[in-house]
């Protein structure tokens, strides 16, 4: 044989972990595998019993007493039993390196051991770099190994990344003439896939003149174990075109790539070549099925394949259950759950897990909370993915006590120094306005990843705090990472939702400058905070903006911009922005249907809404909701009550904005009855406890349909403190039904809790007017002082595409002339009809012919005669106003109706009006 090749030893380079220098443990010994083969024993020796016999050792001098016994006498057949009882012995008393030894010399050419080894020896506590030192050393003093030992050996420098001597491995392979085993090959495939890059593996197979199955299979592995999927599906194609037979692993691996790229066709036909395979009953290849349908959302399928198992261990069970929660189907899930425990399958951590994450993800955070618990107390301990689901839940509900506790947990069972939980941790006090906090908690974690800089630092942004953020993003770039696009659009959104459109511009510029390119994250952030603030035309703008620099919105920037729409009720900009959901392809998202139903529902189209629901295939509890209330705001109550039964049919349970939604139907048709039901039901029925929003929605709906008293002691026997709503829902029925004494005592409270909203002043000083009480019309009038100023009145109408404004105060419109003359003509023929003006809508002590010409100064009725003169006849008449329509504009409406035949559509401060025919949809209710 050869010279051996002198190998270096295991030094770290820049390709490779370094290697910690280790100082010798107390107990190690230079003790040589050689020498002990040539020690004598002692006559002073124990005699050598079989096996079975051994007395445990219980030194580590006495496993070395043992050891010369085994490597003196003869190898029977149980050498094998005793090398592994003397390797055991060695590592149960941190002989690491004499452990290594035995097996070199006694086993390593045995395959089957190989693994066991790694895995008892990593057990012990011992570092596999040491496996490695002793084959140096063994190898240095002219140990001759086999192909075997070498293949072993470039498996364990492919697991540790030791790239040097892999290399040099492979160099005694080529040297010895050993590089052509197929074993060999598969062994440096699988080190150049580790260690050097995928490229150079699939170089290793190319060069193989006579590729066996052996090597295909492996190299269709080692692609895969890079993650490249295609490129792993390509190479199973070609293996079968040149009749090579994939093994198991094989099989179930490529399964599992179907599933990451999503290709369901050849997921078929792989699960059909498994058929043909007779490898349909292997437990393994069906979980790599189950999973690969999953992904592929055939759940069906999924369920099929697990059905024909007659064999199911935990990982098949967690698999089909992991399905069904990833794709929204708890029910079923939660089934499978029970199922399993029937089965005596004990669910593990990642069963739980599973269920959490699904739970979450359908929005369903108590639920989170609640299979925390169940599986704490099912005995098992939360791993760290338990604890970021139960954190992130806690976030989304604002438990901030709960997560307070939860933090207590993680100090307590060492869980602070993970970096998932220490983000998920910072994240939940940064979105529960805890910035001390989520502060604290930076500052203590050893290590930071960009997600932490940047969750803090958007947490800043999003406060307000903006001298903070800077300084944490200044912080951030000394500590030597790079802000991305993440740190910069968080900050983009804080300007913006705080009204700071200039800086937030000044950002996106400070991005280019950076070397980042604006994405359309950026731009929807800058939307999406305009919209939050209430800068609805600055959002349209930006999204023009956007499209010029060449973005293109994504689902995300429809749905705001429909949101904008609707705030400003701009009908054909909301079907402009349709029509563009429709040509990128998002009328799949339900999220971007939600926001064309809350679009069409405020902007006066209602049937538009209800047929964009009508199409929706998997619909929401948002998209239900949402549909809800937009029968609710035109006054359709017992639609909305229709719905909510369907809803309930459909298997998706209310939430307190269902019933927001629902109340409020009832209010705006005068269902009293049916309100109470479902207002008693909400806790009794649902576990939903009432808030101040359904307190206010009972309070309107009882002082509406004139039960007054019964309001007034609803208000008294509330658990909670009446806010502005509910005192401005009884001043509002007082107005109705002209009851002063309750107004009076409404309008106290509302001038302590809004004292600079004049809409509550104008309110008493109508009822004041109404009964004729000018005194105290003057006095509320000086109380206002300087407020009067600020109360503007205005209404608009769009015509094509273009807005135009009329104002109670200020600038006339160019059209004036034209509309006086045709609202004149309007009058004398409702004269005509029966109309008589209620001059109870005019608050100055004035004349009657001086307040009839007030009246018709009131800008709905501009709006509306002007519609009447600018548009089709055939077409509707949208007026948007920005106060509650008063009961003379309500009754002209009406009458113009009828005597020109057209629908009305008047949207006010408070609820949608549609009249027709001379009839309106609130039923006088407002």
């Amino acid at each position: 044989m050869g010279t051996i090749p002198q190998l270096h030893p295991i030094n770290p380079s820049p390709l490779q972990n370094p290697l910690i220098t280790k100082k010798p443990r107390s107990h190690s010994t230079a003790f040589s595998i050689l020498r002990v083969a040539e020690t004598q024993l002692s006559t002073s020796l124990p005699p050598f019993h079989c096996l079975n016999g051994y007395h445990e050792p219980n030194s580590l001098k006495s496993v070395k007493i043992m050891h010369a016994q085994i490597a003196k006498m003869a190898k029977d057949k149980n050498s094998d039993a005793k090398m592994q009882s003397l390797i055991t012995s060695y590592l149960i008393f941190g002989d690491f390196r004499s452990s290594a030894m035995v097996f070199f010399l006694g086993f390593a050419q045995n395959y089957l051991h190989w693994n066991s080894f790694v895995k008892e020896f990593t057990s012990f506590g011992g570092d596999p770099f040491e496996i490695l030192e002793v084959f140096c050393q063994l190898h240095n003093k002219r140990v001759s190994f086999g192909s075997r030992v070498l293949t072993i050996v470039l498996k364990l420098c492919a697991n540790v990344r030791v790239v040097w001597l892999g290399t040099e491995v492979h160099a005694s392979l080529i040297k010895r003439g050993f590089d052509m085993d197929v074993y060999s090959k598969c062994a440096l495939m699988n080190f150049y896939g580790c260690c050097w890059g995928i490229e150079y593996a699939n170089q290793v197979f190319d060069e193989v003149p006579d590729q066996e199955g052996l090597l295909w299979n492996e190299a269709v592995l080692v692609n895969l174990r890079n993650e490249k999927w295609l490129e792993a599906l390509q190479l199973f194609k070609e293996m079968q075109f040149s009749f090579v037979k994939a093994n198991s692993v094989t099989l179930a691996k490529v399964a599992q790539a179907c599933g990451k790229v999503e290709a369901l066709d050849l997921g078929k036909q792989i699960h059909g070549f498994i058929i043909r395979s007779a490898l349909e009953s292997n437990v393994w290849v069906c979980n790599s099925l189950i999973g690969m349908y999953s992904r592929n959302n055939s759940l069906e399928l999924a369920s099929a394949v697990f059905d024909s198992m007659e064999k199911r261990n935990l990982s098949s069970w967690n698999s089909i259950i992991s399905s069904y929660t990833a794709l929204g189907h708890l029910h079923d899930a939660q089934k499978l759950f029970s199922d399993m425990e029937s089965c005596n399958m004990d669910p593990d951590i990642i069963t739980w897990n599973s269920l959490m994450s699904g739970h979450f993800h359908c929005g369903l955070y108590r639920e989170v909370l609640i299979l925390l618990q169940r599986m704490q107390a099912a005995g098992l301990k939360p791993s760290s993915s338990s604890i970021t689901s139960g954190l992130q839940a806690i976030s989304e509900l604002s438990y901030l006590s709960l997560g307070k506790e939860l933090h207590c947990y993680v100090v307590r069972n060492g869980f602070s120094n993970d970096l998932y939980v220490g983000t998920s941790l910072l994240d939940m006090y940064v979105k529960n306005d805890s910035l001390t906090y989520a502060q604290a908690v930076f500052d203590s974690m050893m290590n930071r990843n960009i997600f932490a800089w940047n969750s803090l630092i958007s947490g800043y942004s999003f406060a307000g705090q903006f001298e903070d953020a800077i300084q944490m993003l200044n912080r951030m770039e000394r500590a030597g990472i790079k802000p991305d696009l993440v740190t910069y659009n968080g900050l983009v959104f804080g300007y913006s939702t705080w009204g700071r459109n200039k800086e937030a511009l000044s950002m996106i510029h400070h991005m280019k400058v950076s070397g980042l390119t604006p994405n359309v994250v950026t731009w929807t952030s800058l939307i999406s905070g305009c919209t939050q603030k209430g800068n609805f035309m600055d959002a349209l703008d930006f999204s023009i903006q956007m499209q010029e620099d060449g973005i293109k919105p994504n689902s995300a920037t429809i749905s705001t911009l429909l949101r904008a729409c609707a705030s400003l009720s701009l009908l054909q900009k909301g079907k402009e922005i349709h029509c563009m959901a429709i040509r990128n392809g998002f009328m799949e998202e339900v999220y971007v249907n939600t926001a064309l139903i809350d679009m069409y529902a405020k902007c006066g189209s209602l049937v538009s809404a209800y047929e964009v629901f009508g199409k929706i295939q998997d619909k929401t509890l948002a998209s239900w909701n949402c549909m809800i209330m937009g029968f609710s705001i035109y006054g359709q109550g017992k639609e909305a009550i229709s719905l909510f039964n369907e809803m309930q049919e459909a298997g998706i349970r209310p939430d307190a904005i269902t019933f927001t939604a629902l109340l409020s139907g009832c209010k705006h048709s005068g269902l009293v009855n049916e309100g109470w039901k479902y207002f008693d039901s909400m806790k009794v029925d649902h576990n939903i406890i009432p808030t101040i929003e359904h307190y206010s929605c009972m309070v309107d709906l009882l002082g509406k349909c004139g039960f007054l008293d019964e309001a007034w002691d609803f208000i008294e026997r509330m658990p909670i403190m009446p806010d502005a709503n509910v005192w401005g829902a009884l001043l509002g029925s007082c107005r109705i039904h002209g009851n002063l004494k309750l107004a009076e005592i409404a309008a106290k409270n509302l001038f302590k809790l809004e004292p600079h909203n004049p809409a509550n002043y104008l309110l008493m000083m109508n009822l004041y007017a109404a009964s004729g009480r000018w005194e105290d019309v003057d006095n509320i009038r000086d109380l206002m002082g300087v407020k009067m100023a600020t109360l503007g009145q205005w209404s608009w109408i769009q015509i094509n595409a273009k807005i135009h404004l009329f104002y109670s105060k200020g600038k006339a419109h160019p059209d004036e002339g034209e509309i006086y003359f045709e609202l004149y003509q309007l009058i004398s023929e409702m004269k005509s009809s029966g109309y008589i003006p209620d001059l109870k809508c005019v608050i100055q002590d004035i004349d009657y012919d001086e307040k009839e010409k007030l009246l018709l100064a009131h800008t709905e009725k501009l709006a509306i005669t002007y519609g009447l003169l600018k548009t089709r006849s055939s077409s509707p008449i949208r007026v948007i106003q920005n106060k509650r329509v008063c009961s003379d504009c309500h009754t002209v409406a009406k009458y113009i109706s009828m005597l020109r035949r057209r629908e009305i559509f008047l949207k006010d401060g408070v609820r949608f009006h549609h009249f027709r025919e001379g009839k309106c949809s609130c039923n006088d209710l407002w």
